[in-house]
């Protein structure tokens, strides 16, 4: 006698689904203080550092795309690199993956509640932020444990609804300007240096595109999705990031010391009820960044349980909901601790840096792949090429190594302490299997 089959993962995320996942995963909460920060290093070029980045991380995602138009399975960049690269580079990268993003929501989840405090008078105290981050980080995970296509459409209603709200900003920012002119900033300083700087802040501001492609084997047809999902977000988030760093840069004379960029400028052309409406929308923003990593990140761990890097249980999946259910409940519980711990909450480097190693090599997997095509070792062919495909991962490759330049010395031993660990485990699991 035979048990019953073991429960597979359900097909329910459509194309602009998975569009509204990536771009919740880039913009989060980045965009509500970055705008401070780029100023201060350029001054009035500002709105073009937001422009090179974007072709740099362009070049990125035209990589991505072309390799993950290969695959149908969970795991995005972890199971591209294990794929391409052989198991011990893709456990490095499962690792560098998942520390970040939970770095990354932690940190947002932690953002999430000072904001709330400017509308909850009183609001304080530590229990009480811990209380209400567990309801948060609860409530999206009880959302995704009943199923993926209620997950991806809550994450697909709040993309719609910070985009309303920073396109609100821009236009009535704009309209401002055209009869108040622009705010006097200083110029960029010269050289390099303050660019290349900036561009390293800004590959976390667009990062987080990636985290979308975890849950590939939960999307309806995932190789002619992802790269116009991919497309779409870098569209749309270059155009937001910059038009709301041009009206900031314009609106504020003292754009660089301002904590919070975004809502100061919204007061200065709609005055204090301008203020606390971009203090919604970034509370709505940093809830759509939960909602879309409840969705992406546990797909990782499901993925890397799937080929045994993992314990078997991060694999299982609900025989009602058909969700990867023990990943939801693992990542919901170690973003909360994170979280309410805060011995993570100022140092997103890690992610930064992360980021730049497995952008790297998924820019390296393209001539790889391409190279195994029609050999025993091929992956499944690609529905989509890239032009110049050669170029693109050379200059994907050698834009991280530039900005890996850029990384301080504290930052590289956390690196080197994070690969020592993911080989400890890479050596432990090859034994075992």
């Amino acid at each position: 006698m035979t048990g019953a089959p073991r429960p597979e993962l359900v097909r329910s995320i459509g194309r602009w689904a998975l569009a509204g996942l990536m771009i919740n995963g880039v913009i989060g909460s980045a965009i509500f203080g970055m705008p401070s920060l780029i100023a201060a290093k350029l001054g009035r070029a500002a709105p073009w550092a937001w422009v090179m980045a974007a072709v740099l991380i362009g070049v990125v995602i035209a990589c991505f795309a072309e390799v993950a138009s290969r695959f149908r399975e969970a795991g995005g960049p972890y199971l591209y690199a294990r794929a391409t690269f052989g198991r011990f580079a893709g456990i490095q990268t499962g690792w560098m993956a998942y520390l970040a993003r939970l770095t990354a929501s932690a940190s947002v989840a932690n953002l999430f509640v000072i904001y709330l405090g400017e509308f909850w008078p009183g609001f304080s105290g530590r229990a009480v932020g811990i209380a209400v981050l567990a309801i948060l980080l609860g409530s999206l995970a009880l959302v995704n444990y009943r199923g993926v296509g209620l997950g991806s459409g809550v994450s697909s209603v709040i993309a719609a609804a910070k985009l309303a709200g920073l396109g609100l900003f821009v236009l009535v920012g704009l309209i401002w300007m055209t009869g108040h002119g622009a705010a006097a900033a200083p110029e960029a300083p010269p050289g390099t240096g303050p660019w290349l700087e900036a561009l390293l802040i800004l590959v976390f501001a667009y990062g987080g595109f990636e985290a979308a492609l975890m849950p590939l084997s939960e999307a309806r047809n995932p190789e002619r999705d992802a790269p116009v999902a991919l497309f779409t977000a870098l569209a749309v988030s270059a155009l937001i990031y910059t038009l709301v760093q041009l009206v900031v840069t314009w609106s504020l004379p003292d754009a660089a010391s301002q904590a919070r960029p975004v809502a100061a400028a919204a007061t200065v052309f709609l005055g204090p009820a301008g203020g606390a409406l971009m203090a919604l929308v970034a509370l709505t923003s940093t809830f759509g960044y939960l909602a879309g990593g409840m969705v992406n990140v546990p797909r990782l761990t499901f993925a890397m349980a799937e080929q045994r890097d993992l314990p078997r249980p991060f694999a299982a999946v609900h025989r009602a909901f058909r969700t990867p259910y023990i990943s939801i409940i693992c990542y919901a519980l170690a973003t909360l601790a994170l979280a309410a711990s805060g011995s993570f909450l100022r140092n997103l480097t890690l992610s930064v840096v992360a980021r730049l190693i497995t952008y790297g090599l998924v820019c390296a997997a393209v001539p790889v792949l391409r190279a195994r095509d029609g050999t025993p070792r091929a992956a499944p062919p690609a529905l989509f090429r890239l032009p110049a495909g050669m170029l693109f991962a050379i200059l994907g490759v050698a834009g991280m190594v530039v900005m890996a330049t850029q990384v301080s010395r504290g930052e590289a031993i956390v690196m080197v302490i994070v690969i020592a660990l993911a080989t400890v485990h890479w050596m432990v699991v090859r034994r075992e299997t």
